[in-house]
């Protein structure tokens, strides 16, 4: 009979031994594991729990000693180790629960916990010996909690019950419950308040056998799991399992990995996340974000160099960024990477601005800016190259216009930094750029900034000389943010619903464009012809000039000023899948149509040739 090794096993340990094994540091936490939250009520209702012997949830711990797994320790909150012993066991799950029972049971101090309005708040833990006998009174009402100095006040400050020394506890039927462990503490306790026999002495032996025990002889339950378990298997298993504490993202699982080392990924990180954040176009980028531009980087070097030593291509490593293979991610990847990954996405946001895209919020796919970064700090100054340039920003509108970053992105990701190089120098051009296809009908449901083609175009019309309708001016990055460009109706909403048409025509970016706010108060809701007119007089623009700015928004001026909505669609509409076109360098597959899209489009440029 075969036998197959597990990684983790279910069993049971009694608290006491729990509850000593972490005050003697043989079951810590790991330093990614945020504080200890519990407030008093959580508190006194976990105390309950046990009194009565009901389930508190399965303890996790992660046996230590996986070299591939190495956390900095962090004792309980509460215990003090000195010297600090290298742990056996890490919490994974259960801190809240073990820390609370740690400190009102076992560690002879004050608990520092909270009240309901968040509070800091110092508390002794008692019971109630009268209400924990009741057997018809609720075992919750049996766990009170006094202040530091063991004394209860009401909302005057006086004093309502007096519990400092062990005679008065003893008056107000009061057991304090860190004793249920101290034997000796008990011991002397218990002889106080049996001293006169009667029914004290009945009540103390039930006490005893019921309630005390039930604390002594508690079992918990633990689920172990063994040092082989891998360390993606531990972070995932933490997410799932883990309800009280911080989530275990992958940067956190590294910090607590490179503190092994002394070295604090969370304050260099920090420092890193300032200075990229210095530019608005990436205030949304994360950490995980940076770690995939490394691994991208860490692992094309690591196959290169396989390569290089005659290594078969099918069995060199990969270039990959998927969430194993970040906690694969050494110290030294880390530090080798983690300043040209720094600049590369700087350069990134320089390249977006190039592009016409100036705002975090108009930024296409957040995504793309991983193996955009990974491509620059591979390129270099070599990116700023009129050619290298032009070849990176049509494998980047592919990407936008062919909607390929919104699922399994990491394979992309994997293959955009090889092929994207390769290609800049002379290869063939990237999977990206062959996989990307734009259907004409989608221009129609393309309605909000929840699309990356919606934003996309957006800034296209901008890139490609969009001029201010009202001072004709072409959008910078200085309008831009002073002058608030947005995107805004053509043929006003207001004006769309009073003359019938179809909301799903009116709200798609075929009757959008980028326009400011004060000239988007001057549109207001009003027919074309007439804020045209209003704009003309206010700017002093004349006929031919307004001809220019409108066509610089590729929009037909003939259309526009005489309200032909249908007529202003089908030309607009031709006349961006053009620009799609243009942008990602290939032709668009037009799908059949009643009024003839291209031909109306070659219609268009011949008009826009003969005014210019």
């Amino acid at each position: 009979m075969t036998t197959t090794a597990t990684t983790f096993d279910s069993t049971k340990q009694s608290l006491q031994d729990t509850l000593r094994d972490i005050k003697s540091g043989k079951i810590q936490l790991p330093d990614f594991q945020r504080g200890w939250i519990w407030d008093d009520s959580h508190v006194k209702s976990l105390l309950a729990s046990i009194s009565v012997s009901y389930p508190i949830g399965a303890i996790m711990l992660l046996e230590t000693g996986n070299p591939d797994v190495r956390f900095r320790p962090r004792a309980v909150e509460g215990v003090s180790l000195n010297p600090k012993p290298e742990p056996e066991w890490f919490i994974l799950d259960g801190q809240q629960r073990l820390t609370s029972l740690f400190q009102s049971l076992f560690l002879g101090e004050p608990v520092k916990t909270k009240d309901a309005r968040g509070n800091a708040i110092e508390r002794w833990y008692y019971l109630d010996i009268s209400t924990a006998l009741d057997p018809g009174a609720d075992q919750e009402d049996a766990i009170i909690s006094i202040p530091a100095d063991r004394k209860s006040r009401n909302f005057r400050g006086e004093v309502m019950a007096d519990y400092s020394t062990t005679a008065l506890e003893c008056d107000a039927e009061a057991f304090p419950l860190p004793l249920v462990f101290d034997f000796p503490g008990l011991t002397a306790w218990s002889g106080e308040y049996t001293k006169n026999g009667g029914e004290r002495l009945q009540n103390w032996l039930k006490l005893g056998q019921t309630v005390i025990q039930r604390f002594q002889q508690y079992q918990i339950p633990l689920i172990k799991l063994f040092k082989a378990t891998p360390k993606e298997a531990v972070c995932q298993v933490f997410e799932k399992v883990n309800t009280g504490g911080v989530s275990l993202t992958v940067f956190e699982l590294l910090t607590a990995t490179y503190a092994a080392d002394d070295y604090n990924l969370r304050d260099d990180w920090a420092i890193r996340e300032k200075e990229i954040r210095k530019e608005r176009l990436l205030k949304s980028v994360q950490s995980d974000d940076f770690l995939q531009t490394i691994s991208l980087l860490a692992s094309r070097k690591r196959r290169i160099k396989a390569l290089n030593e005659g290594v078969d291509s099918n069995k060199a490593p990969a270039i990959t960024c998927k969430r194993r293979d970040l906690l694969r991610l050494t110290l030294d990847d880390y530090k080798l990477w983690a300043d040209d990954v720094t600049q590369g996405f700087k350069r990134a946001a320089r390249f977006m601005h190039s592009q016409h895209i100036f705002d975090a919020r108009d930024l296409p796919y957040r995504t793309q800016l991983v193996p955009l970064a990974a491509i620059l700090t591979l390129l270099g100054d070599k990116a700023d190259h009129d050619g290298i340039r032009t070849k990176i920003a049509r494998w980047f509108w592919c990407g936008v216009f062919g909607e390929l970053y919104g699922g399994a992105i990491e394979t992309r990701f994997a293959k955009d930094v090889p092929e994207t190089i390769a290609w800049v120098n002379g290869g063939s051009e990237p999977a990206t750029i062959v996989d990307a296809n734009f259907a004409p009908n989608r221009l129609y449901t393309l309605r909000t900034r929840n699309s990356a083609a919606y934003k996309g175009l957006y800034a296209l019309l901008i890139k490609d000389g969009g001029l201010d309708f009202r001072t004709g001016e072409k959008i910078t990055i200085q309008m831009y943010f002073d002058d608030r460009i947005d995107i805004h109706h053509i043929f006003p909403q207001a004006y769309c619903k009073q003359k019938g048409i179809d909301p799903k025509r009116c709200d798609c970016v075929i009757n959008k464009t980028g326009i400011s706010a004060k000239t988007n108060r001057i549109i207001g809701g009003n027919a074309p012809s007439i804020y045209l007119e209003r704009l003309k007089k206010q700017s002093g623009i004349d006929d031919e000039r307004m001809n220019d700015i409108l066509f610089s928004h590729v929009i037909k001026p003939d259309a526009l000023k005489i309200d032909n909505f249908d007529e202003f669609f089908r030309k607009r509409e031709a006349a961006l899948l053009e620009r799609i076109e243009k942008a990602m360098g290939k032709p668009i597959a037009r799908e059949a149509s009643p009024y003839e899209p291209q031909q109306e489009f070659n219609d268009f440029q011949n008009e826009e040739n003969e005014i210019g």
